[in-house]
């Protein structure tokens, strides 16, 4: 019978010192790739496991709430900024982005239809990564979404099929800071952030030096340091610099480049402060967004998304995992129960937020120096590694007498 989160008892630490949080020796510490696994329900967040080391040079063991780079989890946070936008009247999801850029946006070959928030958070837009994703400071969004690579040819957008994009997230990210007048990092701070208590930032802008001094570093799984490493984080640049750009932000203007923010994957965040915004969804959006717009969220990722094998069920920046009655490569939990999150996958790291609205309980993890997806991992689209740690906590959680309900 597969195992289920149950009631979770409440650490009083929940920083350097876990108790009963599952951590290796010195010994293996200073040899081991960084884990961790944070799990909660709706009124407790648990540190499950916590091993490896944060940064190898100086062999600093890995703490349960320090601060890495999450990758594409970060779409989920920025369709929570964009569903409470919407709610504040600020945007419309359905309306043409054009009105919020000020200036027109169109497929190549399809000049009548519109782009909207609802198709690129839903990956429905057309869009396509093949001309790249990245635009750094001192190039031009606007040029890059005018290249015929970044679209799909054969279908207007809102009717092209189903294709997992980057491209969007920096479209949607100038689109709400051109319609708030904000910085899209200081949107995350106000909308989602600073809503839960928490210290959390992308790219590194807004988090402060002690935050910045436990930053997890990733490393491929060669060994060669990827991301955050010393080196790599402030007072160094840590946004995507055009050759020849200078690294700096004063003169940004909100709505013309989001992408030096990296809304795609660019959120440095602690497990415990990610476990509170998964608490946030499954106390009903409680504090983040209204459960009318959570229940919008959720349901849009519950309809099959015809032709995919990982991305089964994909909606408003939230994906649905191991639903009945689809053949899908998406088994984690392997317990029955459909549960809604997103996954990170860059440079080595692999992590995830799953939560089931149902139980109302959930995991928050990341685990280090992972192997690039090959495409024969053959019975699901997550990491053999990244399945036997989440079977792991979940056992941990109990045999610490955390029962099924």
């Amino acid at each position: 019978m597969g195992l289920r989160l149950a009631s979770l008892g409440l650490l009083t630490a929940l920083g350097l010192a876990l108790s009963g949080t599952v951590k290796a020796s010195a010994g293996d510490a200073a040899r081991e790739p960084a884990r961790v696994v944070v799990a909660f329900d709706r009124e407790r967040i648990e540190p499950v496991i916590a091993e490896g080391v944060a940064e190898r040079a100086s062999g600093r063991e890995v703490a349960a709430n320090d601060p890495v780079r999450i990758a594409s989890i970060s779409k989920l946070v920025m369709a929570l900024a964009a569903l409470r936008l919407a709610e504040e009247g600020v945007v419309d999801l359905d309306a043409d982005v054009s009105d919020y850029l000020g200036w027109k946006l169109r497929a190549p070959g399809f000049p009548d239809a519109p782009v909207t928030l609802t198709q690129i958070l839903s990956h429905r837009a057309g869009l396509r990564d093949a001309g790249g994703y990245i635009i750094p400071l001192g190039e031009s969004l606007r040029e890059k979404l005018a290249d015929p690579a970044s679209w799909h040819a054969d279908a207007p957008p809102g009717e092209a099929p189903f294709a997992y994009a980057n491209l969007g997230s920096p479209l949607v990210a100038s689109v709400l800071e051109a319609a708030s007048g904000e910085r899209y990092d200081a949107l995350l701070e106000r909308l989602v952030f600073a809503r839960l208590g928490i210290e959390a930032c992308v790219n590194w802008t807004r988090c402060s030096p002690e935050r910045i001094a436990r930053a997890v570093a990733l490393y491929r799984d060669t060994g060669e340091p990827a991301r955050d490493f010393p080196g790599d984080l402030p007072p160094d640049c840590a946004i995507p610099v055009a050759e020849g750009a200078a690294c700096d932000l004063s003169d940004y203007v909100p709505g013309t480049n989001a992408s030096v923010f990296s809304p795609q994957g660019g959120v440095r965040i602690g497990m415990v402060d990610l476990a509170r915004i998964g608490q946030a969804l499954v106390g009903g959006g409680k504090g983040l967004v209204s459960a009318q717009s959570l229940a919008a969220m959720l349901g849009s990722a519950r309809p099959g998304v015809e032709g995919q094998a990982f991305f089964c069920g994909y909606g408003l920046g939230v994906q649905a995992i191991e639903t009945p009655g689809r053949t899908c490569l998406d088994d984690l939990f392997g317990d029955g129960a459909v549960r809604f999150g997103h996954p990170g996958e860059a440079y080595g790291l692999r992590a995830g937020l799953w939560f089931d609205p149902e139980s109302g309980r959930g995991l928050a993890y990341f685990l280090t120096a992972i192997p690039p997806r090959t495409g024969a991992e053959g019975t699901s689209g997550f990491d053999r590694r990244e399945i036997a740690l989440v079977q792991r906590a979940m056992r941990l959680l109990e045999e610490r007498g955390r029962r099924p309900r």
